[in-house]
């Protein structure tokens, strides 16, 4: 049975100004009720995503505010006194707090030089690949480190570059000495550094080929007709067009700049002490779970989160003064 002409959502529209009149159509205002009705099928898909968003999101947000609080556990929230911003002065004279803010720096720069630029490269390599089964295979090869767990990643360079791995064993069969990679201090800034590249570089590459095959082929071609040749070809044409998405991605990352890993540290951490592996995310763990500081932990992770929103937000404003549009934007 066919549905009447009065079961269906009437459909408004603006009324047409006359021709010449010069005023712009005004629109007419539809009552919140058909609105409801117009709407019902995604308010009822986006519900359940909302409902998720507000129990596990927003609502545990709200425990933010034992930062200002000397709480302890087992005692309910509302029973521990205020010590307003006392958590924080005790936080900022803590210099184990300021080792951890110093680690965490040296290691975004250094992934931030290295890192970042690596998935663009890999990304150019495999979209110029001409053989699409040679591109599979590299894609495969590439995403798969992706999959495994850093328990694994950490195994492997182990069993590589450790005291007893392949390294130092041949280096011992040749009577040239050995090399402690995996517990220098010096160089485990690095270490990391390499094991996220290893790990993570060629995922990174989705995008970045999404944005590449975005570029319409006819400009590789005319400017190919017109003697371009292929470094003319990339900075003329590869560039701009992924140059949005290096924007969009460089400020993102900004935004996590203070969150360099947690799993991964922890494993290497005993190997290299905590004067070189303490970060923002395990200070806040031994410091704040293990010895029962709760509240001091909250305030760490408050700052990191304010930090990181204030990055994103002088990142996304620099953005648009060089003339791209950033994360948000807000014509």
């Amino acid at each position: 049975m066919s549905a009447t002409t009065t079961d269906r959502p009437e459909t408004i529209r603006p009324p047409i100004a006359p021709a010449g009149s010069g005023d712009r159509p005004t629109r007419r205002r539809v009552p919140f009720r058909m609105q409801f009705r117009r709407d019902a099928p995604l308010l009822v898909m986006v519900t359940p995503a909302v409902v998720l968003l507000l129990l596990f999101v927003y609502i545990p947000l709200l425990g933010n505010v034992i930062a200002f609080m000397d709480y302890q556990p087992y005692i309910p929230i509302p029973d521990s006194p205020w010590v307003g911003f006392a958590n924080f002065t005790a936080l900022f004279t803590d210099q184990a707090f300021w080792n951890a803010v110093s680690n965490t720096l040296q290691i975004t720069f250094i992934q931030l030089v290295l890192f970042f630029p690596v998935p663009i490269a890999l990304a150019i390599f495999i979209h110029s690949l001409t053989w699409p089964w040679l591109r599979s295979i590299v894609q495969s090869v590439l995403y798969l480190p992706h999959f495994l767990s850093w328990v694994i990643v950490v195994g492997f360079f182990q069993q590589s570059l450790g005291s007893g791995g392949v390294l130092n064993t041949w280096l011992r069969q040749l009577d040239l000495g050995t090399v402690s990679v995996m517990s220098d201090p010096a160089t485990f800034k690095l270490l990391l550094s390499s094991q996220v590249i290893w790990k993570d570089a060629g995922w990174g590459t989705i995008i970045f080929l999404a944005a590449l095959a975005a570029i319409d082929d006819s400009l590789y071609e005319a400017a190919a007709i017109d003697g371009a040749g292929a470094w003319s070809r990339f900075w003329h044409i590869t560039l701009p067009g992924i140059r949005p998405i290096i924007v969009l991605l460089l400020i993102l990352r900004l935004g996590e700049a203070l969150s360099v890993g947690f799993e991964q540290i922890i494993l290497q951490r005993n190997a290299v002490g905590p004067g070189a592996a303490e970060v923002l995310d395990t200070y806040v763990y031994y410091h704040g779970v293990i010895d029962g500081n709760w509240s001091t932990g909250i305030a760490a992770g408050l700052i990191k989160g304010l930090v990181g929103l204030i990055l994103i937000l002088v990142a996304n404003k620099a953005a648009h003064m060089l003339g791209e549009q950033g994360v948000y934007s807000k014509s």
